[in-house]
């Protein structure tokens, strides 16, 4: 890969000087360890506001600590989440990976339709995948890679595109989905610490994740088309065929003949398994709905079954696809598939062991919630007015978000503070969470530290060997600061304009017992 200049240049140069992140993540657990000794030794702590309670540091060198670590090393790993979503939906991507149905499918939808769309219709088609966002990581994403080889552009591009829809625009969406209930749950307590009848409504920023969706599309697109795609240049497969072994057009037509009987059958495995999952999710007895559930939880049961939902579509149509055009032709075959797409995940597994035991010690510490509660007190120190209070939110989210991935734990710190400040201030409980959510999102996408990161990675080097950390993080930054800026724009604007978040739910708010909001 031919060496950049400019300031992406010297990202890319930095970024792949780092070792790998697997190594980065066991500095960080060495730098955690001796820094929980230091916090807890200086009496570092913070006042839960929810509850009361003092969080004080606590060291990863004590007794109940080590011992924690080594005996619950086994229960540390398989409780990682993401871990068992990429294994789970990995069983049966891989299986139809390897029939040839991804390639086949993926050739027959952009052999008419114009190269200037797919990028748009990617990242429109990521970011509405966020309610399964797990899955759309290991399904998506190098889905687009694909796409875009078939269709002659650099596969890499797809990969970024992709990736900035689902995880870039990670809060965006058409609908309101479980991290709406998630959030808008935190925040419910929050702001009943000053208002004991304020109640979460989980369309409370559904105007808004929408207006992010609209926005983030065609930004996206721009970037991609005309920033990262250009960067990359012109994509010359790694191994093309040689001229002695391409096909006569006999056997170009004898193969696309049986593409065409496998994706039929496909399509007819499709329907069964979206048939069955539909079936499972209407009438009273559903098992995918949670009837006795408020309006935040009836789709719960239904959102977490999308992983195992796209395990077993991906599986059924890769084995009809298979054994309609001769791929499969045996229940060997499919366990030998199986096997193999689980020998790739073999570099992601390390990650995730130590990724996992980083995430897990430093719940362990409470430096994360100490760091987050103080981040908060020094916003609302500041004094500064409440548009460039939500601003300094907004980036203070997407700094946090740098070294803590969960949306839900970094809210659920920063939330009884915030909410309640703001209100005070003016500022709706909605309008609070949605200038949260909108940090979340946009610096996903360039943390080597985020867990995916690493699974990313290794999709873009299937296609560019040499292509690095810094690699990924460069092409990475452009959506991020374009996000970024956007999102900062519409912060302001909603706040200025006084639009609606959602039904019902409005950017300013006034306390029951007070006649106005205090100055």
């Amino acid at each position: 890969m031919a060496m950049k200049s400019g300031f992406l240049g010297m990202i890319e140069k930095v970024g792949n000087r780092l070792p790998d992140p697997v190594v980065i993540f066991v500095w960080m657990i060495a730098a955690l360890f001796v820094g929980s000794m230091i916090a807890a030794g200086l009496g570092a702590s913070a006042v839960n506001p929810a509850t009361g309670e003092t969080l004080t540091a606590v060291s990863l060198a004590t007794s109940e600590n080590l011992r924690r670590l080594f005996v619950d090393m086994p229960r540390t790993l398989t409780s990682f989440a993401p871990l068992g979503f990429v294994l789970t939906v990995m069983l049966g991507a891989g299986v139809a990976e390897r029939t040839g149905l991804f390639s086949a499918a993926m050739r027959a939808s952009v052999s008419k339709a114009p190269k200037a769309l797919l990028t748009p219709i990617i990242i429109f088609t990521a970011i509405i995948s966020n309610h399964a966002a797990d899955a759309a990581y290991v399904v998506l994403v190098p889905l687009a890679g694909v796409v875009f080889a078939a269709a002659g552009r650099h596969p890499v591009a797809g990969i970024a595109a992709a990736f900035a829809g689902v995880s870039g625009g990670f809060s965006a969406n058409v609908f309101p989905g479980h991290l709406d209930a998630l959030l808008l749950g935190i925040t419910e307590p929050a702001a009943r610490l000053l208002d004991p009848t304020w109640t979460a409504n989980i369309a409370g920023n559904w105007w808004f994740i929408l207006a992010m969706t609209m926005v983030f599309t065609p930004l996206g697109w721009w970037v991609t088309d005309k920033v990262v795609e250009p960067r990359l240049g012109p994509w010359v497969p790694v191994s093309p065929p040689p001229p002695e072994t391409a096909e006569t057009d006999e056997e170009m037509q004898a193969t696309s003949a049986r593409e065409r009987k496998g994706l039929i059958w496909a399509g007819i495995g499709a329907v069964v398994v979206i048939g069955l999952w539909t079936a499972m999710s209407i009438g009273p007895a559903a098992p995918f709905i949670n009837a006795e559930g408020g309006p935040g939880e009836r789709m719960t049961p239904f959102y977490s079954s999308l992983v195992a939902g796209f395990f077993l579509l991906f599986l059924v149509c890769g084995v009809a696809y298979g054994a309609a055009a001769g791929t499969v032709k045996n229940q060997g075959d499919v366990v030998r598939l199986t096997g193999q797409s689980m020998a790739e995940m073999g570099p992601y597994i390390v990650l995730a062991f130590v990724a996992a035991h980083f995430v897990a010690m430093f719940n362990w510490s409470n430096l994360g919630a100490i760091i987050a509660i103080h981040g908060a007190e020094g916003l609302r120190a500041s004094g500064m007015p409440t548009p460039l209070l939500l601003t300094a939110m907004v980036l203070l989210a997407a700094s946090i978000n740098l070294f803590i991935g969960s949306a839900s734990a970094k809210w659920a710190a920063l939330a009884p503070i915030l909410v309640p400040m703001l209100m005070l201030l003016g500022v709706s409980p909605e309008m609070s969470t949605a200038a949260y959510r909108m940090g979340d999102s946009t610096t996903n996408i360039v943390t080597p530290l985020m867990v995916y990161f690493p699974l990313i990675l290794g999709f873009a080097q299937r296609y560019q060997k040499d292509f690095g950390v810094g690699s990924l993080m460069a092409v990475m930054v452009p959506y991020s600061l374009f996000f970024m800026a956007a999102g900062l724009i519409m912060v302001l604007g909603w706040t200025s304009l006084d639009l609606p978040l959602g039904p019902g739910a409005t950017v300013g708010y006034v306390l029951p017992t007070l006649a106005q909001p205090l100055p």
